[in-house]
């Protein structure tokens, strides 16, 4: 499907202020709209990127196209979302696409590959690197189209009940972990387990998994996993950017008029910047938090990475080559992911090696 291109983001201010005169001096169909979501309203990050989006519509349009926000389990499970908005049950709904590579693998570029794009990188290969035609090309196949609608930035490696040092020490771990992450660590010998975010804590404590990812300081903070499991490890090398996108039936998104696909499309724009800075604003007080209890920081061993790094791209290649599908968007993927890694080594590493080393904190 060819998408109309989006609006043009330098002049949304203006935007702003001439929709609500504009609304309503004209006679533009009042639409109301469903939005289920994969988190709890505790999640207030996540979910509140959810309300963002369904405010700004809001306000655009004075109040002629709303959406009313639930949180998962609310309508439909919080990994059920794609299913209702492809039947068309719900019009749109706010999760992770990678929740769904079992419907098509290549949804994981969607949202993160590990030792991929940082979050930074991931909206250079979305917006400018058609890395979004790509992916709404994959969800054509479902009658949906997608949107980027948040990020959480770079994230923590999880929370372990007990230490990990070595690849055996992996070995029949049951960790809970989404995504393409989720098929490296089952290659490295753990027992994954794919559970929404709001089961995660009991789970946790009560021992029926060993281990549990969601995001940073901040969201994990809020669920109190720090309560169930007292290591807590780094970096997060399957997630170095995830992408939350907003997933619109494609018939319902048709009906609408130009103007509210417009603007919808420059709430999502808004949301998935602004949660971005909003993690980096949270995460960095959170993280003081943590370090004020019992709770014990820890990196990965050289041996845990590097053995991670090669099973993701053997992953990689294996899917590719039996399934096209998947193949087409990681080519195109892989080769903005080296010449953007090349600037980056230029740029950010060296800055990034030199200061965050020399703080004067």
């Amino acid at each position: 499907m060819k998408r109309r291109s989006l609006i043009s983001y330098t002049t949304v201010a203006a935007t702003t202020a001439l929709a609500l005169p504009a609304f309503s001096q004209t006679k533009f169909p009042q639409i109301k709209w469903k939005m289920t979501t994969s988190w709890p309203k505790t999640l207030n990050t996540l979910f509140g990127g959810a309300e963002k989006i369904c405010d700004r519509v809001a306000a655009l349009t004075n109040g002629r196209f709303t959406i009313t926000p639930y949180q998962a389990g609310e309508i439909v499970g919080g990994l059920e979302v794609l299913d209702s908005v492809q039947q068309g049950t719900i019009e749109c709904g706010h999760t992770c696409s990678s929740y769904y590579k079992g419907k098509n693998s290549a949804l994981v570029f969607a949202t993160s590959v590990p030792f991929g794009l940082t979050a930074q990188q991931q909206n250079g290969w979305l917006y400018h690197g058609g890395g979004l035609e790509a992916i709404q090309k994959v969800y054509t196949d479902f009658n949906v189209i997608n949107f980027p609608a948040g990020n959480t930035g770079a994230q923590m490696g999880g929370w372990f009940r007990q230490e990990i040092n070595t690849l055996a020490d992996l070995n029949g771990l049951k960790m809970r972990i989404p995504g393409l992450g989720g098929d490296v660590m089952s290659k490295l010998g753990v027992n994954v387990q794919v559970l929404p975010s709001g089961e995660i804590y009991l789970a946790l404590e009560r021992g029926v998994i060993d281990a549990a990812e969601l995001s940073g300081p901040y969201d994990d903070h809020k669920l109190g996993l720090y309560k169930a499991a007292k290591y807590y490890y780094y970096p997060g090398w399957w997630e170095p950017g995830p992408t939350i996108d907003i997933l619109v039936n494609l018939d319902a998104w048709n009906k609408l008029p130009k103007e509210y696909q417009e603007i919808f499309q420059t709430a999502a724009y808004e949301t998935n910047l602004n949660m971005l800075a909003q993690y980096d604003a949270l995460n960095s007080k959170a993280l003081l938090k943590l370090m004020a209890k019992d709770v014990q920081f820890k990196t990965f061993s050289p041996e845990i990475m590097e053995a991670a790094q090669k099973a993701t791209f053997d992953i990689c290649e294996e899917n590719a080559s039996q399934d096209e599908s998947f193949k087409e968007v990681y080519q195109q993927w892989k080769k903005f992911r080296e010449q953007v890694f090349n600037w980056n080594k230029f740029n950010e590493l060296s800055f990034a090696q030199f200061s965050f080393n020399n703080s004067s904190s």
